[in-house]
């Protein structure tokens, strides 16, 4: 559909709600994503006056420790921005009200959310005026975030995998078996994926490559068939080891975790441990452990795994 001279009514408004996410899964390094039951809601309606004006409710709200832009620098308002460019359709003045629960910069894809909830805005917004498909969806939101293993789950829901060719960033979204039982282990620090990707090294030594290799493939098999293969699947060689020092308690954590027989591996970047456990009484156990031990307070998120993704509905 062509969106011609066509602009947004006034007074249009649209409800998002977007999951959060968890990538890399420990050896699927830059690839894997799952889409979490946990959610940020948006709402955003049309104004006759120009530009946007934000409210933050949660995480990011002006009483928390790092407040987020309420203005047009907000990167919600930027994400409808990029997508009415795409469009050719001029950006409407905007209100904009987010409910944001995700944690910020804890590996559980903040910035993600915060990307595919203003563009699937924008989709809902444009409705009869442009439309979306997924590709373009998917490009677009790997055009802000900068690589599409977090926006994919966001977008589609499910386990994904993601990857990048000359035409531009493609995705296989996948059914989790219904065993599998995320444990999302938040705790009060953070982390920036910036500082986590510059402890990346350049290039790894060939039998890590290999050992990745065999492991992201068998982690595959076991999200989706063969739970009980989650220990062995999230072995990881690539990144864990090198980003340990930035996040040392989050390290010791997941070995401890790992020596009682759980799948913990870090939650993208950091600071949050993702354990994939094969049932929810595994689950209920991770949690007990991590309770006995710590000092320090980990806020224990016993999730579902969400299989739809991203959506919008019409605001009454």
């Amino acid at each position: 559909m062509s969106s011609g001279s066509m602009q947004v009514p006034v007074g249009r408004a649209v409800i998002v709600r977007v999951p959060a996410t968890s990538a890399n899964l420990g050896p699927g390094f830059d690839t894997l994503g799952l889409a979490l039951g946990f959610y940020d809601q948006l709402e955003v309606s049309t104004r006759s006056e120009p530009g946007a004006t934000v409210e933050v409710i949660g995480e990011g709200a002006a009483d928390s420790a790092a407040p987020v832009s309420t203005d047009a620098s907000n990167l919600v308002v930027q994400s409808i921005a990029h997508a009415f460019a795409h469009a050719g359709v001029a950006m409407p003045g905007l209100n904009l009200r987010a409910h944001n629960q995700i944690p910020h910069s804890r590996g559980m894809g903040s910035s993600s959310a915060a990307i595919v909830s203003g563009l699937v805005a924008a989709q809902g917004l444009l409705e009869g005026i442009f439309d979306f498909d997924a590709d373009t969806l998917l490009r677009l939101a790997t055009d802000l975030e900068g690589h599409p293993d977090n926006v994919a789950p966001a977008l589609f829901g499910g386990l994904t995998i993601a990857w990048t060719t000359e035409d531009g960033p493609r995705c296989k979204r996948l059914l989790v078996h219904r065993g599998v039982s995320p444990l999302v282990l938040v705790p009060s620090f953070t982390m920036s994926t910036k500082q986590a990707r510059a402890l990346q090294p350049e290039s790894v030594p060939h039998e890590d490559a290999i050992f990745n290799v065999s492991r992201s493939s068998l982690l595959v098999a076991a999200l989706t068939q063969s739970p009980e293969l989650l220990f062995e699947s999230t072995e990881d060689k690539l990144h864990q080891d090198y980003r340990a020092e930035a996040m040392p308690q989050t390290s010791s954590l997941i070995k401890l975790l790992r020596e009682h027989g759980f799948a913990a591996v870090v939650s993208g970047a950091g600071p949050s441990i993702l354990v994939l456990c094969s049932d929810p009484a595994q689950r209920v156990e991770a949690a007990k452990l991590v309770a006995q031990h710590e000092e320090s307070p980990w806020r224990a998120l016993m999730l579902a795994v969400d299989f739809a993704g991203a959506s919008y509905a019409p605001a009454e």
